[in-house]
């Protein structure tokens, strides 16, 4: 559908033929970087760790008109549901709603590599059980494997399925990610990444267009350390603020801002053109459930702003890796 970028959708569909759906779960971790020594996480981090949207039982009155509710947004979601119950109500969901035939197993909620590797074995081979999953997708962050959790990954490798870990990096900004209290630097990200990469495993960063005090030549060098790193993928996310994070502190007090529609769409184009045009777009725009967003509350749907990107690309005549170098 979309022409100017390498969407993920399209690799998928050369790689096995047909579409492959994702499957999210919430594997029970918590995060190295909300310990009390790390002061409470990254500034963005609401709580509720990026728990898919259909495994949100207790979100599902809402919808995206949603009021935002400060009740609501303080609440950290349930995580009791086990494994598998989680993964029969994600392909349900999937083949009602898409026909959906191949899957994947992405465990995608908080710190997915953050506990011993004996406990990380039996969760990941529980998950795995279930379906014959195309691929084994692990988020995480840079700082958090170690040489013991890399070989575990690289075990779960087939010719059958690849394994991929996603590794936030949000922005290669050193002083950004000391200010959003992000933990660790641009350097760990690299060497995760290049350590992955002997495994093996595939990697997908995740970047954050709009962060406080960021500006183009930021957005360049992000997008210019994600190529030097042999990423094969990546996530954008436009700066969402959410209740009851450090940056909703920030905002509610005048001292940050967020991106609007156009700057959005400025930013996005800006860091696909200097990304290199192998690389698959896994995702380009932030879904945050509306009772806990503060900002930005005027803001397109997903297909909307794709589509807009893709009409501003083409009336500009550029497309993703045109200014990549």
């Amino acid at each position: 559908m979309y022409s100017r970028w390498r969407t993920y959708s399209s690799y998928l569909k050369e790689k096995y033929g047909e579409a492959v759906y994702r499957i999210g779960v919430d594997g029970g971790f918590s995060c190295p970087n909300r310990d009390k020594t790390k002061h409470g996480g990254c500034s963005f981090c609401d709580g509720t760790g990026s728990i898919a949207v259909y495994q949100r039982v207790a979100e599902s009155g809402f919808k995206r008109t949603s009021d935002y509710d400060k009740k609501t947004a303080d609440t950290i979601l349930p995580r009791l549901l086990s494994i598998r119950e989680q993964i029969e109500r994600g392909q349900e969901f999937l083949s009602r709603r898409y026909k959906a035939r191949l899957f994947s197993l992405s465990f995608q909620s908080w710190t997915n590599t953050y506990d011993n590797p004996e406990n990380l074995k039996r969760i990941y081979d529980e998950g795995l059980s279930v379906l014959p999953f195309r691929e084994l997708l692990i988020s995480t962050r840079p700082d958090c494997v170690d040489e013991d959790v890399m070989s575990l990954l690289e075990s779960y490798i087939t010719p059958e399925r690849d394994v991929w870990v996603e590794f936030g990096l949000q922005t290669a900004n050193d002083e950004t990610l000391k200010s959003i209290n992000r933990g660790h630097d641009t350097a760990c990200y690299m060497e995760a990444t290049e350590r992955a990469r002997k495994h093996g495993l595939k990697v997908c960063t995740h970047v954050i267009l709009g962060l406080p005090g960021e500006c183009r030549e930021d957005f360049i060098r992000t997008a210019k350390a994600v190529n030097e790193s042999g990423a094969e993928a990546v996530k954008i996310h436009n700066l969402h603020i959410t209740g009851g994070t450090a940056l909703a502190d920030d905002y509610l007090s005048g001292l940050c801002t967020v991106m609007g529609e156009e700057r959005t769409l400025e930013s996005t184009e800006l860091f696909l053109r200097h990304l290199s045009g192998d690389i698959i777009i896994e995702r380009l725009i932030s879904e945050t459930p509306y009772h806990r967003l503060l900002a930005p509350r005027v803001f397109p749907d997903k297909s909307k702003f794709l589509r807009r990107l893709e009409e501003r690309m083409e009336r500009n005549d550029t497309r993703q890796g045109d200014s990549a170098c």
